[in-house]
């Protein structure tokens, strides 16, 4: 496996959003999920839960319901505005003022004509869906209190609204209230604080559930206006509700992080009639659920503990199999640290601001395993504040530290970093090229006289670098007129290739030499999660989100030999179930013939010299080798060498100096900083 001196980093306290409300499109099989923050991120479910896409949140923008009409994506909050987001460019297409005050909930109808959002004045506000906008149509019966809750029924003429104290049953068509369901307020002390409709959903025979502050579920006859059934599920709130596309199940999430699936069943055996019954409770969250999604095998949940959980069925799910496994996703699936190999520094990306740090010095060396003592510590050089409302997308370190530079969804930022002894200045370079405006991804090229940042139809904008200026050089674009956002952008280390890969599964390789599309990688159906261009072979390799590795020559412009066989005996098992995709892969200069990646639990090399290990190898066998004699050994050798003494990386990369740097963000510390839960009384306290 070889032996490194390793900088163990610990000090990016990287924070993640709580999860404030989430929309399933079932027809793509995408999950959009918004976070505190205002950041929606795009989930593809059909492709191992891969998070494809992000558009940043901004200053202001406080999202509190997000819905899908068709293939479009509405979101709407409490600064009284609804917003529709350009999926292509990853940016908010328009805002329209909704004139009602805050907004608690939006809503579409299923024929994808109206969309309906429930205001802090009481009304509930019908807009027209059309082509490339919408537009206010009418306002319901104002009513007296804030609508909370909304939920169309399937045929689109009535529709539900949540609100304190009670459920209107509204006429689509004429606007007005046609039933008031009164819910009852709890027992005892709580009766007489009053009971807040979190959530409601319109079911296609009329039933009407509710989940209220009381920690009720109700099923209500829409018809009649009448209570149908109560279920006390919790002393605290039931926060969201989700069903699932034929009905027959439904969930609710609480307050004490709690999801509680009810199933539309006979109570007893034999008989016909079917009700709702109460049949499990997940507890996978430590803090409340305030967004579900009910898919056709899993429950997804989300809350203030920050994690999207994805529990599968098991009655909807062949068991022991990778379809049946729990999967929780607490970090993004791309990288927020970026490493300055020659100069030893690192830049750490929040939203709002970039901290450069410089790694710490140790002495002597040591055997496998020792810690050293530290001769420098790390040392924290510029944290830097974005300036605007809207939060940072994306940013890049030169390898030599000389140049720093950001992008948010309006405007693209660069810096000169310049070091004496142990001063440093930074300067923005105030003049930059008008093209550049925007940016999905930034690089720089490996002898830093090259800005790349990718722009919109998977074109890439160069610019060259000087200590003077900064001039604009060329536009490189891809032959397939690609309208999907570019998501990995990467140059080789010698300064000849640059490739982008798209969330359109579309690889493409230009020759920086002559500025042009050298060739298009032949697309796999799953999207890359991670690229890197070997220094000395210049082969393509690529990590996808089903786990599948491709190593692809662009000499030759063809699948290396190493490749082809990699596929046709298959991965072991073992490296096809993984839960986290890889988010990064470099190599070894000391030995050509090793790979490093990572993913979120551990690190691996991947010794291309060594056979391929078969599906009945014992794969994670590093600690078995080692106790085996030297001639024994090599029966047991594979390619794989997996090292997991490191948990929950951000980043593993290889400086200059052949040592590895590591950047760790524990769960336990960030479950540390979240708010205290709900108390809840534990057996023997």
């Amino acid at each position: 496996m070889g032996e490194f001196k390793v900088h163990r980093v610990r000090f990016f306290d990287y924070m993640p959003s709580a999860i404030r409300a989430m929309a399933f499109n079932r027809r793509s099989d995408r999950l959009a999920v918004v976070r505190t923050d205002g950041a929606l991120e795009i989930f593809n479910f059909a492709d191992n839960y891969f998070q494809e896409k992000l558009i940043p949140g901004q200053d202001g923008r406080a999202v509190e319901a997000v819905c899908w009409v068709g293939q479009r994506l509405f979101s709407a909050g409490l600064n009284g505005e609804i917003t529709e987001y350009d999926l292509e460019n990853l940016r908010p297409k328009y805002t329209m003022e909704a004139y009602g005050g805050p907004i608690w909930t939006i809503s579409g109808n299923s024929q994808g004509t109206l969309l309906a959002v429930g205001c802090e004045d009481g009304t509930v506000k019908m807009f027209e869906i059309l082509e490339d906008r919408i537009q206010f149509q009418r306002n319901l019966d104002r009513q007296k209190g804030r609508i909370i809750s909304l939920s169309w029924h399937p045929s689109g003429t009535v529709i539900a609204a949540g609100m304190i104290d009670m459920i209107r049953i509204f006429d689509a068509d004429t606007g007005h209230a046609t039933h008031r369901l009164l819910v009852e307020r709890g027992g005892g002390a709580s009766k007489s604080r009053e009971v807040v409709v979190w959530s409601v959903t319109f079911l296609s025979d009329h039933t009407i559930v509710s989940g209220d502050s009381a920690g009720k579920v109700q099923m209500w006859d829409g018809l009649t206006g009448t209570l149908v059934r109560s279920h006390l599920v919790t002393k605290w709130d039931v926060l969201a509700l989700a069903v699932s596309q034929d009905e027959s199940s439904l969930i609710a999430g609480t307050s004490e992080g709690t999801v509680i699936q009810f199933q539309f069943i006979s109570s007893t055996v034999g008989q016909q009639d079917k009700e709702w019954v109460r049949t499990r409770t997940f507890k996978n969250h430590s803090h409340d659920v305030r967004a579900l999604a009910h898919t056709e095998t899993a429950v997804v949940s989300g809350g203030m503990d920050t994690q999207l959980v994805v529990r599968p069925l098991l009655d909807k799910v062949e068991k022991n199999t990778q379809e049946s496994a729990l999967r929780k996703i607490a970090f993004p699936h791309r990288s927020l640290v970026c490493c300055a190999k020659k100069a030893g520094l690192l830049l750490f990306q929040f939203p709002d601001h970039l901290e450069l740090w410089r790694l710490g010095e140790s002495e002597g060396h040591g055997k496998p395993g020792d810690i050293l003592p530290v001769k420098r510590k790390p040392e924290k050089l510029i944290q830097l504040k974005r300036k605007g409302e809207d939060h940072i997308r994306c940013s890049a370190l030169s390898p030599c530290g000389g140049w720093l530079a950001y992008a948010t969804v309006s405007s693209v930022r660069l810096y000169r970093l310049q070091f004496n002894n142990n001063n440093i200045s930074i300067t923005k370079v105030s003049k930059l090229p008008k093209i550049l405006h925007s940016a999905h991804q930034l690089c720089f090229s490996s002898d830093s006289s090259k800005l790349f940042a990718s722009s919109s139809h998977s074109s890439v904008i160069v610019v060259a670098l000087s200590q003077s200026e900064c001039k604009y050089l060329h536009t490189l674009k891809p032959k397939t007129g690609s309208r999907q956002p570019v998501h990995l952008l990467l140059c080789s280390e010698d300064g000849k290739w640059l490739a982008t890969a798209n969330t359109g599964c579309e690889i493409h390789v230009y020759n920086l030499h002559k500025l042009k599309l050298h060739c298009t990688v032949p697309v796999y159906n799953s999207c890359p999660t991670a690229i890197a261009i070997h220094p000395t072979s210049s082969n393509l390799v690529t990590a996808h989100a089903d786990q599948q590795i491709f190593e692809f020559s662009l000499v030759q412009k063809e699948y290396t030999e190493w490749s082809r066989n990699l596929q046709k005996q298959g991965l072991h098992p073992l490296w096809v179930e993984r839960d986290t995709p890889v988010t990064h892969i470099t190599f070894n200069p000391k030995n050509p013939s090793h790979i490093i990646l990572h993913d979120m639990f551990m690190f691996c090399i991947l010794d291309q010299s060594l056979p391929l290990p078969e599906a009945k190898t014992l794969f994670y066998n590093q600690m078995t080798l080692k106790s085996l004699p030297e001639s024994e050994r090599i029966k047991h050798n594979h390619a794989f060498k997996i090292c997991k003494n490191f948990q929950h990386l951000m980043c593993v990369s290889l400086l200059e100096d052949h040592s590895l740097v590591v950047v760790e963000r524990p769960l336990l510390e960030i479950m540390s900083q979240l708010p205290a839960a709900v108390r809840q009384k534990k057996f023997a306290t």
